[in-house]
């Protein structure tokens, strides 16, 4: 059973490769999957925004699941994400992806109704308590338009089998307050791919990476400094990430991301409606950006 334990570290969220005909392509999900694990990633998300859940029908998302449990063969956690607003959906994804193998599920706020916090609290005591396996809490504000209030979080953190969280909350206050009242047994991870070192300094375990997809061994550089309380030599790694992320974020996630996917041994590069692959001179310059940070750091490995 998952606990926060092993939750540390850098945790990938994948795209989901997909055949023309918006299938997914289980070969390149498995090699995306082979390419982090060979690298030495802590764990793996698939299906979450960056794997265009929302776009994907429920047995594609199921498929996905599977593949990509099946090629992590128990070697690190798989937690899926589920992006379903209602209740008893977003409980039958969850039951069909621990069918399908996962470890975990990163369930995300119930948004569009606009819970209060007690709502909020609720949904996620009762999802615990349903769910197949543990659960994280996925919180990013900016796409659900509501924030979990800190006193909330610590007391979910308090249930058993709530053993972690995705920060994606970019107001740093809030991340400081949330990480100062969170049970031990809860593991706080990063979710902002541009606030990681920070994140890390002020008491994350780790992240759930969008870029760390593509260079899975910067990503674990980073982290090992900020993990050791060299904060200022993270910082300097992360910094070189800067030109990446600023072109990885461009157009919506994962767009500029999929165009490059080929580079790292993995062809799929097409989208799912209502997103669009990224416009040419963006995935011209993802190119070049990413050839010159593969040099660098898959020769350092």
């Amino acid at each position: 059973m998952l606990s926060a334990h092993p939750l540390r570290g850098i945790l990938p969220a994948i795209p989901t490769p997909v055949n023309s005909d918006d299938s997914i392509n289980v070969e390149a999900a498995r090699a995306l999957t082979r390419y982090v694990l060979e690298r030495g990633v802590d764990g793996i998300v698939p299906l979450g925004g960056t794997g265009e859940y929302g776009a994907l029908s429920r047995a594609e998302r199921v498929r996905m699941a599977e593949a990509t449990a099946r090629e992590a063969q128990g070697r690190i956690p798989v937690i899926a994400g589920v992006l379903d607003p209602g209740y008893h959906d977003a409980m039958q994804a969850g039951r069909d992806f621990a069918a399908a193998g996962v470890d975990g599920l990163l369930v995300l706020t119930p948004y569009y109704t606009n819970p209060t916090q007690g709502g909020i609290r609720d949904y996620y005591m009762r999802y615990a308590d349903e769910s197949p396996v543990p659960i994280l809490i996925y919180e990013i504000p900016y796409r659900t338009r509501i924030a979990i209030a800190p006193e909330v979080l610590h007391e979910l953190s308090r249930h058993e089998r709530i053993v972690g969280m995705k920060a994606c909350n970019t107001d740093m206050w809030h991340f400081l307050r949330t990480v100062a009242g969170v049970d031990e047994s809860f593991a706080v991870l990063s979710g902002e791919d541009s606030l990681f070192p920070l994140h890390v300094a002020a008491g994350a375990r780790g992240g759930i990476v969008v870029t760390a997809t593509l260079l899975p061994t910067a990503w674990k550089t980073i982290y090992e400094l900020a993990a050791a309380g060299k904060t200022q030599e993270a910082l300097a790694v992360h910094r070189t990430l800067i030109p990446l992320m600023n072109l990885a974020f461009a157009e919506t996630n994962p767009g500029p991301m999929k165009s490059v996917l080929d580079l790292i041994g993995v062809h799929a590069p097409a989208m799912l409606a209502p997103l669009v692959e990224a416009a040419p001179e963006l995935a011209a310059g993802m190119r070049a950006e990413l050839e010159k940070q593969l040099a660098i750091f898959e020769r350092a490995r």
